[in-house]
């Protein structure tokens, strides 16, 4: 008996406000409903191929994955952010020309591609407990109920969840309170490093710098030509003027200022 999905010839996707793909049109709307099917671009099924790599030591079998995709190619351009594919029987896994990936959900709870979410979560489970010392080991029903309640979220505020979305939540969940080396915040730890290196100056050090003249802007120049040719008034003769002149702090030599990096 023929498969279901070979009456899948080609599709229409068009491109969504979120810059991901979805089908608006197939060659077989009696199985097929488009209302929020989504398909995965070549871009994203590159990083999802990416992703899945580290679980081969986990058991993953790609064969699960090849299974839960219909692949296509592009056909033509229609224009207005919509384009035709055609279906193709290239591998998911060996093929170098930029395939279009739809997620085989005829049957949503024992499709090939609900066989694929359950595969790659246990993957990711064995992942995890091998390579984190947590306090109880992660089981598969902890992490689904999480992703469930996350997605649950979505179709409370009427929003389709993307099928990349939906597995990149898998390749790239973490228990609460734990992140990948990737995931982590870049500390500025070069920065703290700069100033962490730097010597500190003694007072005879800083002071010879303070009277550096390489170290001195053009106009401090032409002011200390000024102070020498009055060099001889008395500091004390007009307590006025001595209050308008700037401190000895500003009178200090400054250094020009960094470019920014």
């Amino acid at each position: 008996m023929p498969k279901a999905t070979s009456t899948l010839d080609w599709c229409i996707v068009r491109l969504g406000e979120d810059h991901n793909w979805w089908v608006a049109e197939t060659s077989d709307p009696v199985r097929w409903d488009v209302d929020g099917l989504s398909i995965i671009d070549p871009r994203q099924l590159a990083h999802l191929i990416d992703l899945v790599d580290p679980l081969r030591d986990y058991g993953f079998d790609q064969d699960v994955m090849e299974r839960a995709f219909i692949l296509f190619r592009i056909e033509r351009d229609l224009g207005s952010g919509k384009v035709r594919l055609k279906r193709t029987k290239e591998s998911l896994f060996e093929s170098d020309e930029k395939l279009f990936a739809l997620p085989d959900i005829l049957d949503e709870e024992n499709g090939p591609y609900a066989d694929l979410l359950d595969h790659l979560t246990r993957c990711r489970v064995k992942m995890l407990n091998d390579l984190f010392e947590f306090e109880s080991k992660l089981t598969l029903d902890e992490v689904e109920d999480e992703l469930r309640e996350d997605q649950n979220s979505h179709f409370i505020e009427g929003k389709a969840v993307h099928s990349f979305e939906e597995l990149t939540a898998i390749l790239d969940f973490m228990p609460a309170g734990y992140e990948s080396d990737e995931e982590q915040p870049v500390k500025s730890d070069d920065e703290d490093a700069d100033t962490d290196d730097l010597p500190e100056l003694d007072e005879e050090e800083e002071e010879k710098l303070k009277n550096d003249e390489s170290l001195k802007w053009d106009e401090d120049e032409d002011e200390d030509g000024d102070d020498d040719e009055d060099g001889d008034k008395d500091k004390d003769e007009d307590d006025e003027d001595e209050d308008e002149k700037p401190d000895d702090e500003d009178e200090k030599p400054k250094r020009k200022a960094r470019g920014k990096r």
